[in-house]
């Protein structure tokens, strides 16, 4: 191709020394250049397919290829990028399952009180207890007789309360079988003439009473008193004076009562 492009140029400058114009030769130019253009790219395009790939060059040109070689070590991690934007709110998941209970938590302040409910059905009838006290002592008497003779005890003989048999009718005398605090009284009715009476504890009077008769008409009198007994203690009710029909008032008939009650309130701790 190299020998071809030769011949050729050497015929086309025959050419133009032989042309005798000027104006043939600048008419013929620009198409032998035209030509000229074609024939080179046409060289250069053969010359392309042709050739062969040429071998890299180098000291190593020669030889096989070696092994692949081991991978490096990893990298430091790079440095945390920026937080992005917060995105759209998500939809509302399904409800998870309920979890265990809790401890109780303390009482809150009590509330206001409510209105008050209705009545309920009343309930059935519990068995019946003991009583709350174990210890029990108590006599009530009243007098049958009129006028008692004075300076011994009255000998009250209608009896109303006597249970335990602490009174006894007999002597008109209260004995103490179980010691504590006693709770004595007396109510008479007083006609006929004036009234002095007092109480004895053990051949000694702790309370006296005294009422003043007045005539066409029936008067009371009264008194009571605490008293502590121990076993064996008696208390009884006396008239006093010096003759028969002095200061001896007290009365009692079928419509008027003259009465004497005692009773025990507290034992003494050392029974419980």
């Amino acid at each position: 191709m190299t020998v071809l492009s030769t011949a050729f140029l050497k015929g086309l400058q025959q050419t133009i020394q032989d042309s005798k114009a000027a104006e043939f030769t600048m008419k013929l130019v620009p198409n032998l250049l035209l030509c000229l253009l074609l024939v080179v790219k046409l060289y250069h395009t053969e010359t392309s397919d042709d050739e062969e790939p040429q071998p890299p060059k180098g000291p190593c040109a020669n030889w096989m290829g070696g092994a692949p070689g081991y991978p490096g070590h990893n990298g430091l991690p790079g440095r945390d990028g920026k937080d992005g934007k917060d995105g759209q709110k998500g939809e509302n998941g399904e409800p998870g399952e309920p979890g265990s209970k809790g401890d109780t938590g303390e009482g809150g302040a009590p509330g206001t009180e409510g209105p008050r409910g209705f009545p309920g059905i009343p309930g059935m009838k519990g068995e019946k207890g003991e009583g709350a006290y174990i210890y029990q002592s108590a006599f009530s008497v009243g007098l049958t007789s009129r006028a008692p003779v004075p300076n011994i005890p009255i000998r009250f003989t209608k009896i109303f309360y006597n249970e335990q048999n602490h009174y006894d009718e007999t002597t008109g005398k209260f004995r103490c079988s179980l010691p504590g605090l006693y709770y004595f009284a007396y109510h008479l009715t007083v006609y006929i003439t004036d009234v002095k009476v007092s109480l004895y504890k053990k051949d000694k009077a702790v309370l006296f009473t005294y009422d003043q008769f007045q005539k066409n008409n029936v008067d009371q009198a009264s008194g009571s008193v605490l008293l502590h007994l121990s076993v064996g203690e008696e208390v009884w009710l006396q008239v006093y004076g010096e003759e028969e029909k002095e200061n001896n008032g007290v009365y009692a008939d079928n419509i008027n009562d003259s009465t004497f009650t005692g009773f025990l309130l507290y034992p003494d701790m050392d029974l419980h």
